[in-house]
């Protein structure tokens, strides 16, 4: 089926009950090394990454394609080295001093109009404590996309639109899950690649892959799975979201 929007994939590891991080918010570092070799195919498949300002917040840098394979698969497909790397956030209250804003990649900004203004006030203001020549050595987005609704929240739909007119076909979702919480009640995800990880979190605050007000039994999206494999202590699950017309 055509569709106006890149293709959209969720890709998460979790504990065996279902936490993506412990009840601090902690960066969640129990993946393996194969999980994180997995998150690396799914992001060089990809034209473009998404997550929300918690996940940045969190990690405070970004994984990016460096498996030299990985690399000159894009290459051979006309792909620059690195996807997109998207920051959605309403308030767009950032540290500019991250190592996310150090690393080789090209930056985007999904945001509101106060966001923006929020995010340009922030540097002026980093640019004035620095002193003047120091500009260059900014944090810097390449874009910045305000699509905002009439209640002033961020436009998903109009940005997954306008993400698919400057080609980007393929978009994965690194979360959190607010996010993914968004994009699934909007209808706006694919398929999803789950990684459960040997360890319990517990916790009535740790935070899990899908956050929100949750769904009605009857409401919930359904999932169809389509692959599932186990490397040593980790199970992969592929899933597709089913849609009325499957």
């Amino acid at each position: 089926m055509l569709q106006d929007r890149p293709h959209t994939t969720v890709v998460l590891a979790m504990s065996a009950d279902g936490k993506i991080a412990d009840f601090r918010r902690s960066p969640a570092r129990f993946g393996s090394k194969v999980d994180k070799a997995h998150l690396e195919k799914q992001i060089a498949a990809s034209d473009a990454v998404l997550f929300g300002a918690g996940t940045l917040d969190a990690y405070g840098t970004t994984l990016t394609v460096s498996n030299p394979i990985l690399v000159e698969l894009r290459a051979q497909a006309g792909k620059p080295p690195q996807p997109v790397y998207i920051v959605t956030t309403h308030s767009a209250n950032l540290n500019p001093e991250i190592k996310f804003f150090k690393q080789p990649v090209r930056r985007w900004l999904l945001t509101t109009t106060s966001g923006a203004l929020s995010w340009k006030e922030r540097l002026q203001t980093l640019s004035s404590t620095l002193g003047t020549g120091v500009q260059k050595c900014l944090p810097e987005f390449e874009q910045i996309l305000v699509f905002e609704t009439p209640t002033r929240e961020i436009d998903i739909p109009a940005a997954l639109k306008h993400l698919a007119t400057l080609h980007i076909t393929r978009l994965v979702v690194l979360g959190g899950g607010e996010l993914v919480a968004s994009l699934l009640g909007l209808d706006l995800i694919d398929e999803l690649w789950l990684t459960v990880c040997p360890l319990i979190l517990g916790g009535n605050t740790a935070p899990t892959p899908v956050e929100g007000k949750g769904f009605l039994s009857d409401l919930a999206p359904k999932l169809q799975l389509l692959e599932v494999h186990t490397v040593e202590q980790e199970v992969f699950l592929h899933y597709r979201l089913q849609r009325p017309a499957d």
